[in-house]
């Protein structure tokens, strides 16, 4: 990616995309459908193929790349159903994102719809998945430039109507060790669901999402991404020396809805400080119209992002 004009020389752009949805579903075989998956499908004929629309994501990510940040972070649900052949579709649409380099992933709820095999759906995408030690696995470390993205999978397959996530212990002691190894770092979590409290219902909740805010507030981290609701928000969670940011994007593929809902994407300007870092959050809204809006850039300094802790 070409470096954009007028940037701070010290400054780090992170781009950030949520749940796409931006596969077809025209090729699926019945024999696919015996399962939770056929309510997946009826809820994308009656509703949802004619609000997540693939033209309307070619805008964002057009505009998108127009602004040429540093990298590019995607927080799941990039399939209606998590089919093979929807996977491979979006590894696709992945490598016209950008390189592995580039872009990190972690999967959405949408994208492990049932149990399969790893190596013919989302695990297709593992080199937009690897971290630095070569574990494999969730989560990831990668470090890019001042920050070290932290992946993370809440993506378990559920039964019908319910759309909950699970971090489940292997992973919370893992990210406690990769927190504490990258302090010197501007500590991003890449998560699906939303950790804070109140931000999705029962039935579409993080399960564990309590003993993840234990974690946070011991280790600290310095801003933590999410989608699944569909729906931009703004959150704080305490750690020790502050509170960190909690935000979450509207789906990249809508077609309408307000300023809250329509399809958007975020791009966070991030340098360090004497003491800590700052943020400046510029938000992209791509209109029912295709035009695009760039709303009044949000800044967030020092301690109310907490410390680099050394």
């Amino acid at each position: 990616m070409k470096q954009p004009e007028q940037r701070t020389p010290s400054a780090f752009v992170l781009a950030h995309l949520s749940d796409p949805h931006l596969t077809g579903l025209d090729t699926i075989r019945w024999q696919q459908l015996l399962n939770k998956r056929l309510t997946g499908y009826l809820s994308w004929q009656k509703r949802r193929r004619h609000l997540h629309l693939p033209e309307r994501l070619a805008l964002l990510v057009q505009d998108l790349h127009s602004q040429a940040p540093d990298h590019i972070a995607v927080t799941g649900d990039l399939t209606q159903l998590g089919t093979s052949d929807e996977c491979r579709q979006a590894l696709a649409w992945l490598r016209a994102l950008g390189s592995p380099e580039q872009v990190s992933v972690v999967p959405g709820n949408h994208d492990t719809y049932r149990p399969e095999h790893w190596s013919g759906t989302i695990g297709l995408w593992r080199e937009y998945m690897e971290g630095v030690d070569d574990e494999g696995g969730f989560p990831y470390l990668r470090r890019r430039g001042p920050l070290a993205l932290i992946g993370t999978s809440t993506a378990v397959p559920t039964g019908v109507t319910f759309a909950t996530g699970r971090l489940g212990a292997p992973q919370q002691t893992r990210l406690e060790r990769l927190l504490v190894a990258s302090r010197d770092a501007f500590r991003v979590l890449l998560i699906h669901h939303p950790p804070q409290p109140g931000a999705a219902s029962w039935r579409k909740c993080l399960t564990d999402a309590p003993q993840l805010r234990q974690v946070l507030a011991r280790q600290g981290v310095e801003l933590v991404l999410h989608g699944h609701v569909h729906r931009r928000r703004e959150d704080w969670l305490p750690v020790p020396g502050g509170r960190v940011p909690v935000i979450g994007v509207p789906s990249a593929s809508v077609a309408r809805g307000d300023e809250t809902t329509v399809a958007a994407y975020n791009l966070y300007r991030i340098e360090r400080l004497a003491a800590g870092w700052s943020i400046t959050l510029h938000r992209r809204l791509i209109r029912s119209d295709g035009s695009v809006t760039a709303d009044a850039p949000v800044v967030l300094t020092g301690p109310e992002v907490g410390a680099a802790q050394q």
